[in-house]
């Protein structure tokens, strides 16, 4: 199943690295200008070239994408790079502290709940618009399994995915009659930099959780975010996608 997006221009915010680089460059692969977004200014600009040595075509931002006047800047940015805007993948995101609710630090919360979640309403608030005067678009918030499960010491961050998944299908109410898709994807654990952290044996409890057998890769997630972007799912919107290896089928 071929998937095109020639004339399409994508913003893809926590592109540096893991998901959101897989995200980035199969998107370039399959034709779209991708605007590469990461805090990392450094780590977006290597994405970039990698994807421009390959005959893709790319540029490099950075930017907070918790701070709203720098995500408008950022759509700005994809609009006048790209004659409109097309395609958002809402990608960023913080693992943040680990600690039970009781002993949780506020600060850990706020931060997490402003990369987790404020940011991807400040995304679509600012992109739906451009989508709209482009003729229509799709969105695809990246969520996780924790957006249907708990996860003991980790409350900021499930609940900054639980509510990901309700903003989500308000949005494709609100606007899939006119032309823009929104959807979630629910990755389970994936080999991305954010389990660097781990603790030794960590990883292989996360393994075993998995009835796959294994963790799973950025690439599995970028396929399909570019299937739910693409016209071969014009009729999926307001839906979440696990892609986990079956953590939650148990």
């Amino acid at each position: 199943m071929e998937i095109v997006f020639h004339d399409k221009t994508a913003l893809v915010t926590g592109a540096g690295s893991g998901i959101g680089e897989a995200v980035a460059k199969g998107l370039a692969a399959s034709g779209a200008r991708v605007l590469v977004q990461d805090l990392n200014l450094a780590a977006a600009s290597r994405v970039a070239n990698e994807i421009a040595a390959t005959g893709g075509l790319a540029k490099a931002a950075g930017g907070d994408v918790s701070d709203p006047a720098a995500v408008e800047g950022l759509v700005a940015q994809a609009v006048d790079w790209g004659s409109g805007l097309h395609l958002l993948v809402n990608n960023a995101g913080i693992a943040g502290p680990s600690a039970p609710v009781g002993e949780y630090p506020l600060d850990g919360w706020n931060h997490v709940i402003n990369i987790n979640l404020n940011a991807v309403f400040y995304g679509m608030r600012h992109a739906i618009p451009a989508m709209l005067q482009a003729g229509g678009g799709a969105i695809v918030n990246m969520a996780s399994i924790l957006g249907s499960v708990g996860f003991a010491n980790a409350a900021a961050y499930t609940s900054a995915k639980h509510a990901l998944l309700g903003l989500t299908r308000a949005a494709a109410l609100e606007y899939s009659a006119k032309g823009i898709r929104v959807n979630a994807i629910g990755p389970g654990f994936i080999e991305t930099p954010l389990l660097s952290a781990l603790p030794p044996g960590a990883k292989e409890a996360l393994i075993t959780a998995h009835p796959i057998g294994r963790l799973g890769r950025p690439d599995e997630v970028a396929d399909l975010t570019q299937y739910l972007l693409s016209d071969k799912a014009s009729f999926i919107t307001g839906s979440y996608h696990l892609v986990d290896g079956g953590y939650c089928a148990q």
